[in-house]
This record gives C-alpha cells, structure tokens and sequence, in this order.
C-alpha cells in the first residue's frame, strides 16, 4: 500500500439559498504520490473520471481522481488503483459505456494532475451527485463541500 500524506485543500465556500458552491483557493493540497504508476494506470483512472464526471468543469475532474488516490491510500480500501475502482458497489459507471470508451484528452489529463498529487478536496474518501443521491449514510459523512455536481465527504 502506498502510504502517503495528504494536506488540506483551502477553499473559498459560497452558499447562495440551498445552493453550496467550493471554489478551491490559490494553495491547493497536494501530495506527495509518486509517479511510479503504471500507463494501465493512469488510463483506468482517466476511464473513471471520464465516466463519473464528463459533465463536470476541469478542478471536479481532478478531484474525482483525487477521490480513488485516496481511498488507495486509506486502510477503509483496497491498496491499488485497480482495486478500489473494481470494489464492487463503489463507482457506478464500472461497466457501462462511457467506462468502457476511451477517455477524453481532458480525463487523462485530470487523471495525472491526480497522479501528481493535486487534491482539490483535501482526502475526501467519497463523492456524489447531491442533485440525485437521497442516501442518508453518505448525507451524514462530514462534508468538504461541492465541486460541480458532486459533493465530497470524508
């Protein structure tokens, strides 16, 4: 298991009504990961963020990528990147379409500023879709806030 420090993200957060916005500041976390991933890697990495956050603007990407270094790095998971995107139950777009085509420039991208270290949610374990999901357990973990669509949590 890799086994590496993580740093908090610092992050304007602005709440319009019941609208919660994460704008990630100047100094954001990174991490010391190293970059001895392999290319199978870095392309399973860009399929998931392209699959979980296609729609979503570039610092959501990242952090989606962000999310699975994390849980690599976090004895809740298993101990490789493979591993924790294939636990079954996790991630739901393991096997559709999008997971199975080929990532975006902008994926792959994401996925090594991951790789790199950047951490725009400072060790967030878990994402969602806060316009979707009503699951109470995920609603109950501490919040980091929203970037996009997704709201991260510890």
């Amino acid at each position: 298991m890799r086994n590496r420090p993580v740093y908090a993200a610092l992050a304007l957060v602005i709440t319009v009504g019941s609208f919660v916005v994460t704008i990630p500041s100047t100094a954001l976390a990174y991490s010391s990961w190293n970059s001895s991933y392999t290319q199978q890697e870095l392309m399973l990495l860009a399929r998931l963020i392209y699959a979980e956050a296609a729609g979503e603007p570039y610092v959501g990407k990242v952090a989606v990528g962000a999310v699975v270094l994390n849980r690599v790095r976090s004895r809740l998971f298993p101990d490789t990147i493979q591993g924790v995107i294939y636990e079954p139950w996790q991630f739901s777009c393991v096997g559709n379409w999008m997971f199975n085509a080929y990532p975006s420039q902008e994926s792959i991208r994401a996925a090594k500023d991951a790789l790199s270290g950047w951490d725009p949610t400072g060790g967030a374990l878990y994402y969602f879709n806060y316009h979707i999901v009503t699951n109470s357990w995920l609603w109950s973990k501490p919040a980091i806030g929203a970037i996009g669509n997704h709201w991260f949590t510890y």
